[in-house]
């Protein structure tokens, strides 16, 4: 892999007053990581906030040689992958449907490309990000499990820089510079695989396709002192084609419009109108059976965010309402035709207060009001016992079919013990009103989503958090033990024998009930020396209970797993060379498996006993990489030699159940992704 790099730092080249620069400091906040020091993380108040450093976890050692901001968080303690080269993460016994990722405040709905191989984030176009594990800030909303709030970088303001980079699989290319100098600056980055251009030079493959692509962009306009401008975009597209048999599209649309405005040094306002999309266009033809589905998810909305400082203690406030549209599913199955489409209006209010009670205790004391309103002009009906609809209800368009009221308290305490030591505590309530329904842990381009409407209600998570983190005096190490406990009510589950694509009605598929999760988080940082990195382990477990399924006992969750490890190590040799190692532990998730088999006719049919029974194996690999760098007067060069998967394990990614010729017997095949990959990368800086 070929790699072109210029990075150049924000400086300010003019006097300033001191108005101007705690203005111009705010503003750099869009463009800087802030250090996650081990001070920060003790003094912190937020229990359950990680503030991620991007430069450290691009550290870790990636699939295929990318930089990938999904892939890495996965290394944190309460956070698991879904599965193998999956960009989907799952978050306190939540699944990765019940996140919330937000870029510059619009919401991304499929994180990945290629089945998750690829995050949907170009790591050039990022700036900052930070993980809330569930106890969520009184300013965000529509996620129950976790919300990842990303910021993207704005271009440099002085002078033209650019990059590029040529991999085996992709290529990537960034610039960035002044439109007015330190007035307008510009970001553009691309990224695009060419694996379908190889397919054409094979004679059985040249009508098949494989590929994605993404673009970001971002521009930055300093009206005045008091007055900023930033409008962000981002698209991504994906398609896998194979001849006659699947084609599978889907795509990702962001933009929004932020104004930020400064009452003075210490209170501002943002107000930000954006727009997310994101779509599904899918055909199967197998073994006789012919499906088109599509589906959708469009939001609309305003957004108005105050800060204001009132000395030691701060306050946020704001509003925001959206107008959503959701396809459920427009199909075609051989000659059968038809959809489900719905809208709804949400809108939510928010007060969130951070304060220093006394040196040593500080708190963020948050309320947020959300109610959401499913709106007419397409059918809503009643459900009865077996799942068959007994009357039907034709609203006019824009009526309000039925209004979903959530008060949702958020609190956060941290007391510090001493210089070295704090114990944290937190409680919040979160509610999601867009649920996805999915026949597997992962998530695929044929998830369906609903929202909630006459039947389906809000998924309603409390959860309690509590700690105890400290460091030795010189911060070289660092050590925190965080317990959590989450309840969530109206989850809903597959009906008993239902499955995809049984109905269009998806409220005929599925059956609403409770959740439970709860567990332990434990993490070491090494910050200092030759070697650092940090060791994570969580125990968790998570579990559901809904009538009609599985006898109305609780069973595992498909996400329940029992043990995750994550081992990062980083050794840094001498001033050329640097190396890196992450080894992952999971042990086996739950899944269904048949308990026995009937023949009807010619016919074998399963039998299941029990939901999420089963054990699939432990997943565990070790990636491995080591850079060479040479720094010169004007340019930096920079060998990357990469190892996924050291030791060949082959994981888990899917287990079918196979008959024999006869049917008389039934055994378990496990599928895998990947055996070992290696990788290498050339960058140049200059």
């Amino acid at each position: 892999m070929f790699s072109v790099f210029l990075l150049a730092a924000t400086v300010l080249t003019q006097p300033v007053t001191a108005e101007e620069d705690s203005i111009r400091t705010e503003q750099l906040e869009e463009v800087v990581v802030t250090s996650n020091s081990a001070h920060q993380r003790i003094q912190n108040v937020q229990t359950g906030a990680e503030v991620l450093q991007l430069e450290d976890l691009k550290t870790a050692p990636q699939l295929f040689g990318e930089n990938d901001i999904m892939r890495s968080i996965q290394l944190l303690p309460g956070v698991k992958s879904e599965s193998d080269a999956s960009s989907g993460f799952q978050v306190r016994g939540g699944t990765s449907a019940q996140n919330q990722v937000l870029f510059d405040n619009a919401p991304v709905y499929n994180v990945g490309h290629m089945g998750g191989m690829f995050s949907a984030f170009n790591d050039d176009a990022l700036a900052a990000a930070t993980l809330y594990k569930g106890l969520l800030p009184a300013q965000y909303g529509g996620a129950s499990s976790a919300v990842l709030d990303i910021t993207g970088k704005t271009g440099n303001r002085n002078g033209l820089h650019g990059g590029a980079t040529i991999g085996l699989l992709a290529a990537k290319a960034t610039l960035e510079g002044p439109i007015i100098k330190d007035k307008v600056s510009f970001l553009v980055s691309a990224r695009r695989t060419y694996m379908d251009m190889f397919l054409k030079l094979s004679d059985d493959f040249k009508d098949n396709s494989l590929y994605f692509y993404d673009v970001n962009a971002k521009v930055d306009w300093t009206i005045n002192a008091r007055n900023q401008l930033f409008l962000t975009f981002f698209t991504g597209y994906d398609k896998t084609a194979v001849e006659n048999m699947v084609d599978v599209r889907w795509g990702n649309l962001t933009t929004s419009l932020k104004w930020l405005h400064h009452f003075n040094s210490y209170s501002n306002s943002q107000t930000t109108l954006l727009y997310s999309g994101y779509n599904t266009d899918n055909g199967v033809d197998f073994l006789g059976m012919n499906l088109w589905y599509k589906g959708h998810i469009r939001q609309s909305s305003l957004r108005q965010d105050f800060h204001i400082g009132l000395g030691e203690h701060h306050l946020k406030a704001g509003f925001q309402t959206s107008l959503l549209n959701v396809k459920s599913a427009e199909w075609e199955i051989v000659s059968k035709y038809d959809k489900e489409e719905r809208r709804a209006w949400e809108n939510a209010v928010w007060l969130n207060g951070t304060f220093n009670f006394t040196p040593k205790l500080t708190g963020s004391l948050g309320l947020r009001l959300n109610t959401f309103s499913p709106l007419g002009g397409s059918y809503y009906y009643d459900i009865d016992d077996n799942g068959n609809i007994s009357w039907y209800y034709n609203y006019r368009d824009d009526e309000i079919v039925k209004t979903h009221v959530v008060l949702e308290p958020r609190a956060s305490l941290s007391y510090k013990l001493s210089e070295v030591a704090s114990v944290k505590l937190g409680y919040a309530r979160t509610s999601q009103n867009i649920h996805a329904l999915r026949n597997q842990s992962t998530s695929t381009p044929f998830d369906r989503y609903a929202i909630s409407s006459n039947i389906i209600k809000p998924e309603i998570a409390d959860q309690i958090s509590g700690g105890f983190y400290m460091m030795t005096p010189a911060q070289e190490y660092d050590f925190s033990l965080e317990a959590y406990y989450r309840h969530i009510s109206n989850v809903i589950d597959y009906r008993d024998g239902k499955s995809f694509s049984s109905e269009i009605e998806i409220e005929r598929l599925v059956l609403p009930g409770k959740g439970k999760s709860y567990g332990l988080e434990f993490c070491a940082h090494k910050n200092t020396g030759k070697l650092t990195g940090w060791l994570a382990y969580t125990l968790s477990w998570s579990k559901t209970q809904i009538d009609g399924i599985n006898g109305g006992k609780w069973y595992n969750a498909n996400n329940d797993r029992r043990h995750d490890i994550n081992i990062v190590a980083m050794y840094e040799l001498n001033k050329r060379w640097s190396f890196n190692a992450a080894w992952v532990f999971n042990s086996g998730q739950a899944f269904t498996a048949p308990s026995g088999k009937y023949q009807l006719i010619d016919n074998w049919i399963y039998y299941y006993a029990e939901r999420n029974g089963y054990r699939a194996p432990d997943y565990h690999r070790l990636d491995v990489s080591a850079s060479w760098t040479k720094k010169g007067k004007k340019t930096t060069r920079q060998w990357v030699f990469g190892i996924y998967n050291l030791y060949n394990r082959y994981n888990p990614y899917l287990i079918n159940f196979e008959d024999s010729e006869n049917g008389a017997r039934t055994r378990a095949v496990q599928y895998s992704l990947f055996g070992i990959v290696p990788s290498v990368a050339f960058n140049i800086k200059f």
